[in-house]
This record gives C-alpha cells, sequence and structure tokens, in this order.
C-alpha cells in the first residue's frame, strides 16, 4: 500500500548494512546485523532539505534494531549506522534514504448511502499520495485504497454500525489512523421475486429485511405510459392487478427503519405474460405426417410453443413467428394441438384443443397364404382411424390387380409357381397410409407333368418327369403303409431303390421352392412292386426221378416258377400255391435249384439257391460167375453218380457182402446149391444210396465127397463118392495120358464103373454134380490115381493126392 526509498552505502567489504522495516509519519523503524568487534552502534538521522534538523542516537553492542522518533511528516532523511570497537574507532559505517509518511489526516464525516458501503470525506494531507480508509465492526475490518477524499469503503454489512478511519500514504509509508468516526449503513435493499401469474397481473414477494420497519413496492409501464401504481406494506408480498397483457412493466421496492430512513432499492423490469393467441388453424399433410399450425399473434408475446398431445406422446414446435410445423405426427393418432403463448414473464393460457386425425399406419401382421391351390388369401389387422383398404397385388409376370375393401381381407386367384407382390394401403379422411412393408409371396410350384414310373428291377423304380414351373427342387416319394422312400434331386429323373418287395406304393413326385417349400397337391401314382423273392423250405423226394419242392408263398396272385439246373439240363415246374413237383430229373444228376414269383406288377429276384443231388444210377448189367464152390466174382456196369458200391447175396442160409470202390468183387463163403437174392446199393460222394435188385442167384451144386477108385476086373475100375445134399446127377470124368474116360452114372447111384481102362496110367478123376441149367461144374477137386498093371490088367489103385491144378 506504499513505496519506500531504500538506498544503503556499504563501507568497503565490511558486509555491515542496515535495513528499513517500519515507516510512519513521525518514526523509522531499522535493523542491522551484529558486527564484529563493535562495542557500540550510532545512528544519525539527517533531515535532507531541511536545514539544522537532525537526530543521533547511540546504542549498545546488544542492541540491533531501533525506531527513530520525532521525525518530520513527509520529510526525506539520511540515515547513517555505525559500528565502534571499544576504543571509539569505526570498524564500519553504512547509510540509507528513508521518507517518513504524511501527517494523519483527519475525518470530516463520514455516512452511508447504500448498505454495503460508507463514504468518508476528509481534508487533504500534504505529500499524501494516497489513503487508506478501514470500516471495523468489532474485531473484522475492510480496508479501501482511495486517491482522494471523498473515498468510500464497500463490501459491508446493511444496517450496521462500523468505527471508520484513514491514513495518508505515500512512498515512504503510511501514517498513524486518524481518530475514529462512527457509521451505520442504511438497510439492503429488498430482493424482489416477480412473477406474472396471469396476463393482467404481477406477484412480487420478497424476503424480510433486517432491521426494516416497513417497505415501498412501486410499479409503472416502463415505456412510461400510464400512471404509476405504488404501495406501503409491513407485508412480504404484493400483487399488483388489472395490468395490459404482455406490457413490460419496472417494479422498485426499498425497505425503511424505524427512523423512517429508506434503505437500498431495488429495480426490477417485469413483462407481464401474453394472452391467449387466438384463430388457431391445423394443416394437415399426410405424406410427410406433419402438421403446419397458425394463429393470430398476440400483444407481448415473444415465442409461442405448440403442442399436439396424443396420449402420454406430445410433441412440441417452439417459434417466435406466428405458425410453426410439428413434424413426426404418428399414423392412425388422434392429436388435440393447442397454442401457447409465451414471454420472460412466462406463459399465456393454452387455447383450446384443435383435434387432428392423422392418416391411418400401413397394416400391418399382414398374412399371405392359399388355403387352398389357386386361391390366396390376404389378410391384415385392423388399422386404428382406417375407414377402408386396397390391396395391390402384382405377379412378376407384370400382371396387377387390386381390391377394395372395408374388411381386413382380400381373396385373389393365384396360379402356381408365379411370384406375387403385395402392398396394402389403408385410407382415412386424412389421406393414405405410409406404404408399408412391400410382401412377396411365392406360390408353391406346379406339379410336375408327364409323370412316369418304370420297374427296374423288383426294388427300384425309374421316375421321370416334365419340369414344374417355379420349381428348384423335386423330391420323388414312394410311400408304403410302413415306409417311405425318398429322392430328392434339382434333376427331373430320379432313381427309387430299396423297395419293399409285394407292396403297394403311391410314387410322387413332388416340387420344390427356395421360397415357398413343396407344392403337397400333386398326384400320386399307385404302384405295386413285383413279388418278395420265395424262400424255399424243404426239398423231398417224391420218387426216384420226382422232386418235390415247397416254398414259402408270399403273394396269392403270383405264379411260382420252380428251376432245376445242372449240367444234365434244366428242369422246370410252375404254381400257384406253395409247391409243386420237378419230374423226370434223371439220377446221379446235381442240379441248383431256386423259385422266382411272377405277377402283373413283375418277377421276383430268384430265391437262393438250394443244391439238389440225385441218386446215383443203378448198374445196367451185373455178371455172377462162381470162381470156386464157396467163391463168386460178381460185375457190374458204372452207375452215374455212384462212388462205391455194396453187392450183397443173401439166403436163409446166409448173407454175402463186398463194399468197394470198384466195378467187382469176389464174395466168398457161397453155399454151393443155394439160391441167393442178389442187391446192389450204388452210393455217391455225399452218401445218397440207391437200391438197385437183380435176378435171383443159384450157387453151383455141391462136389461129392469121399471119392475113390477100386479095380472091378483086369480092365475095370469103379468110381465111388458120396452124394451131397439131394444131387443126384452126377458126371465122372477120367484123364490120364492113355486117354480120357467119360462116365455118367444112372440117377440116384453114388458109383459109376468105367471099363477097358488101360493100365500102367496115371489118371485124374473128377465127380461133378450136373444141374438141369448147365454144364457140370469146374470146380470140382480133382483127384490123382496111379493105375498099375497086373499083367495085362488093372493092378493096384493107388491114391496120389490132389491135383495142383485145381481152382483156388
Amino acid at each position: 500500500l506504499f513505496l519506500h526509498f531504500l538506498f544503503q552505502i556499504f563501507s568497503a567489504n565490511t558486509g555491515f548494512s542496515v535495513s528499513i522495516y517500519d515507516v510512519t509519519s513521525r518514526s523509522i523503524s531499522l535493523k542491522w546485523p551484529k558486527f564484529s568487534g563493535a562495542c557500540s552502534y550510532r545512528v544519525t538521522a539527517t533531515a535532507v532539505n531541511t536545514v539544522g534538523h537532525s537526530l543521533l542516537v547511540h546504542f549498545s553492542d546488544v542492541t540491533l534494531k531501533a525506531t527513530l522518533t520525532s521525525l518530520i511528516p513527509n520529510t526525506i532523511y539520511a540515515i547513517q549506522a555505525e559500528a565502534i570497537d571499544k576504543n571509539g574507532i569505526i570498524l564500519a559505517q553504512t547509510q540509507i534514504m528513508q521518507s517518513t509518511a504524511p501527517d494523519i489526516p483527519v475525518i470530516d464525516q463520514a455516512y452511508s448511502k447504500l448498505s454495503n458501503s460508507i463514504t468518508v470525506e476528509w481534508r487533504a494531507v500534504p505529500g499524501a499520495t494516497g489513503y487508506l480508509l478501514t470500516a471495523q465492526d468489532g474485531d473484522s475490518f475492510i480496508e479501501a485504497v482511495v486517491k482522494n477524499s471523498p473515498g468510500t469503503v464497500t463490501g459491508l454489512k446493511p444496517a450496521t454500525l462500523y468505527r471508520i478511519t484513514i491514513r495518508s500514504i505515500n512512498s515512504g509509508g503510511k501514517s498513524q489512523p486518524s481518530p475514529f468516526r462512527k457509521a451505520k449503513t442504511v438497510l439492503a435493499a429488498p430482493i424482489l421475486s416477480v412473477s406474472s401469474p396471469s396476463c393482467d397481473s404481477i406477484a412480487v414477494s420478497w424476503n424480510s429485511v433486517y432491521m426494516a420497519a416497513g417497505f415501498s413496492v412501486s410499479l409503472m409501464r416502463s415505456d412510461g405510459l400510464g400512471r404509476v401504481l405504488k404501495e406501503n406494506t409491513t407485508n412480504t408480498s404484493l400483487i399488483f392487478t388489472h395490468l395490459h397483457p404482455g406490457t413490460l412493466y419496472t417494479i422498485k421496492a426499498y425497505a425503511w427503519n424505524a427512523n423512517g430512513t429508506p434503505g437500498d432499492d431495488f429495480t426490477y423490469n417485469q413483462r407481464t405474460s401474453p394472452d391467449t393467441p387466438l384463430d388457431v388453424k391445423v394443416a394437415f399433410n399426410s405424406g410427410a405426417l406433419r402438421a403446419v399450425v397458425s394463429w393470430m399473434p398476440t400483444e407481448g408475446a415473444l415465442t409461442y410453443s405448440v403442442t399436439a398431445s396424443s396420449g402420454l406422446l406430445k410433441l412440441k414446435c417452439n417459434t417466435s413467428a406466428a405458425s410453426c410445423m410439428v413434424p413426426s405426427l404418428q399414423c392412425s393418432s388422434e392429436y388435440y394441438v393447442s397454442v401457447t403463448a409465451y414471454n420472460d414473464a412466462g406463459a399465456s393460457k393454452p387455447t383450446d384443443a384443435v383435434s387432428l386425425r392423422t392418416n391411418p399406419c400401413a397394416p400391418v401382421n399382414i398374412s399371405i397364404e392359399e388355403d387352398e391351390p389357386g386361391h390366396l388369401l390376404v389378410s391384415w389387422s385392423s388399422i386404428t382411424f382406417g375407414h377402408y383398404y386396397v390391396v395391390f397385388v402384382k405377379s412378376d409376370d407384370g400382371l396387377e390387380v387390386h381390391c377394395n375393401t372395408s374388411y381386413t381381407q382380400c381373396y385373389f386367384q393365384s396360379d402356381c409357381g408365379f411370384t406375387y407382390f403385395i402392398s396394402v394401403f389403408a385410407y382415412n379422411k386424412a389421406g393414405q397410409s405410409p406404404l408399408g412393408d412391400v410382401f412377396n409371396y411365392t406360390a408353391a410350384p406346379c406339379c410336375p407333368s408327364d409323370f412316369r414310373a418304370v420297374f427296374v428291377s423288383s426294388d427300384t423304380v425309374r421316375v421321370t418327369w416334365a419340369p414344374g414351373r417355379g420349381a428348384d427342387l423335386y423330391e420323388a416319394r414312394a410311400a408304403a403303409p410302413s415306409a417311405v422312400v425318398l429322392c430328392n434331386d434339382t434333376a427331373t429323373a430320379c432313381t427309387l431303390s430299396a423297395l419293399q418287395c409285394n407292396t403297394p406304393y403311391n410314387i410322387t413326385v413332388y416340387s420344390f421352392s427356395e421360397a415357398r417349400g413343396s407344392n403337397t397337391s400333386c398326384v400320386p401314382k399307385h404302384v405295386a412292386t413285383a413279388p418278395c423273392s420265395p424262400k424255399i423250405k424243404n426239398i423231398s423226394k417224391e420218387s426216384l426221378s420226382v422232386i418235390r419242392v415247397q416254398w414259402k408263398s408270399n403273394n396269392e396272385e403270383a405264379m411260382y416258377v420252380v428251376t432245376a439246373r445242372g449240367e444234365a439240363g434244366f428242369w422246370h415246374c410252375t404254381s400257384t400255391g406253395s409247391s409243386c413237383s420237378l419230374i423226370g430229373l434223371p439220377c446221379g444228376s446235381a442240379f441248383s435249384v431256386s423259385v422266382i414269383a411272377r405277377s402283373a406288377a413283375g418277377e421276383s429276384l430268384p430265391s437262393y439257391s438250394v443244391p439238389l443231388e440225385m441218386a446215383p444210377c443203378c448198374p445196367n448189367d451185373l455178371i455172377l460167375t462162381q470162381v470156386t464152390q464157396s467163391i463168386t466174382n460178381i460185375s457190374w456196369s458204372v452207375g452215374m453218380g455212384a462212388r462205391t458200391y455194396v453187392t450183397t447175396l443173401e439166403s436163409p442160409k446166409g448173407q454175402a457182402k463186398c463194399h468197394t470202390l470198384q466195378n467187382y468183387c469176389l464174395l466168398g463163403c457161397i453155399m454151393c446149391g443155394t439160391n441167393y437174392t442178389v442187391s446192389l446199393k450204388a452210393i455217391s460222394e455225399t452218401g445218397l444210396t440207391s437200391s438197385c435188385t437183380y435176378q435171383g442167384y443159384s450157387s453151383s451144386a455141391c462136389c461129392p465127397s469121399g471119392v475113390k477108385l477100386y479095380r472091378l476086373s483086369s480092365n475095370g475100375i469103379r468110381v465111388l463118392w458120396r452124394a451131397s445134399g439131394d444131387m443126384r446127377n452126377y458126371t465122372i470124368d477120367l484123364h490120364g495120358s492113355k486117354g480120357n474116360f467119360t462116365c455118367t452114372p444112372s440117377p440116384g447111384l453114388s458109383h459109376c464103373d468105367i471099363t477097358n481102362i488101360p493100365c500102367g496110367d496115371v489118371y485124374t478123376v473128377v465127380v461133378a454134380p450136373v444141374t438141369d441149367k448147365g454144364p457140370k461144374s469146374t470146380f470140382c477137386p480133382k483127384k490123382i490115381y496111379s493105375v498099375t498093371c497086373s499083367g495085362s490088367s488093372v493092378g493096384m489103385v493107388i491114391y496120389q493126392g490132389k491135383s495142383n491144378a485145381e481152382h483156388i
């Protein structure tokens, strides 16, 4: 708040200095540092422009600061400080120039015109460059620096008593405060709260003012027209009525204290709210869903607000003109439109609401369906404020039709495979609804034409057709009561395989499109599959060349064909039942037997083949040759299909049997003179057997035993034997080097005599039975006898044993 001039002179390299820390009108306070070796300090202050006025002061070495008093106000002093040792020698010195402050001012008067300030008047002080005013209230004070009188201290409290002092200021400092004066601030102005509750009234209110005894409020038009309305009151509110709408008024108010002294006044400009606008008109634009609202301007209105209310929805439009456009109206709504005028005082009463019905919304929940082929039904939900509807249907070939109705559905003719573009509009007096969604509906694709189904095999059908309009994909479906077979393809042909045999199918070809799906009205074809493959249950032999085949029948209308295939050829039999007989199959042959079923639907796959082997053939020729009395050789021709043979000779006396791979066999233990039954079994590799019976066989008659020779006379020999069984006819043969002799005895005899036999020879004797069926046996034993001579007659007959040439 003050300036001072400071100038220091230092002794060379002493480091001794002095500084000023306070200045008044008649004193200067200074301080210095302790100087080494100094025992005292001496300070001299000499007025620069005043002759003969100086001041000299000594201080001990413990004093490092001092205040020089009794100085002249507003005077520049040269101040010299010296450090002195104990001998009085100046150790160091320094000098500084300092001005004292101006003289103390004297207050002439102090008063308050405003509640937050006090104005002070005083006489000017020579040399003062400014003044410091202080207003003190208890322990608090507020200061203000002013240039000259009068000066004002602001920031004070209303209706408060203050002690006022003043100080003069120059570059050296400030003076001591002047003697105080007391002054009290006036009352604070009431802070008005002003409003215009109606277009012809203004309401004024305020809070209580400290120390106020009453209030004065005046009101007048700001343009000066009309009279001033003034009210004095001890209340804190007033209402001025019968004012002009939309007019600016000036309101002034102040409070007074108990002495009647008025306080600060408060001025406020307030306009009455505007009057309600007149002649409201609404023009609706259905295409843009907006309305233009217009009205007659009202006095004093700065802005207007248009409100369009529909339920909880409120749309507003603000303008300073006399018309406004309300955008973003909703379709199918009823709005109540009102206009309110505004100015800085508030709002007018809104106008009476004008009803506005907008055009209907675009119909929703549009559904399109073909309730039957060729019959398109378009339906939608009822729209609020929709009086009637128009449906436009345009097909992809360019043809368009429409339907005008007050209902919520329309019927149209449709063709398969076409795409239709459908739009629905609603109408009322306000206009047409906005364009809603444009729906496209693709009718079901057309069913394929020229549909053909041809069997490839008993379980496979080849299906062909001509394309259907609008079809992207085809599904061939073969449906039976227990199963469904599907085939999907984009081509116009399909093969349905793995069908069940002997089953009626409904075969249908459906058209599919990505947009609509399947056309379910396509007509099926009724096709029955061929009979199932039969299953052979049994093959039995009815006779030598007749085979009965039995199978499981699964189709009463089918004809079954049995086939036997082999190297020997083919044999067939047919039946509508479940069995038939194959006749004339050759023996010894192998066959593969299968069955197929044939019906009007086709031919089944053949059954699994069952192998059939016929029993081997019996040999055509069988020859028996007796080798010895107990051994017989049997031979036969080869039997077709036979691998081994078993021959049997059987009689009541016993049996002879032979099992061989060959076509001949030796049978031993044959009883002579016995009738045998001859049989042969031809056996195949797998064990099938054919029993063959041939003509009976009789073995040769038994050879006699005990054959002996006796001499009868000079030239005779008797052959004697024991007959076997009931055999009675024999023949006797003697063979010697001198001749051969035969003897046939009479039936029933067991000896025979041979005469005229030469003696001196060795004879082989064979006695063999003779039968009715053939020559004598050739396998009877041959005995050798030597017949000696006794003179010229037969001498001794000597037995020499059996011939080595007999058969074994």
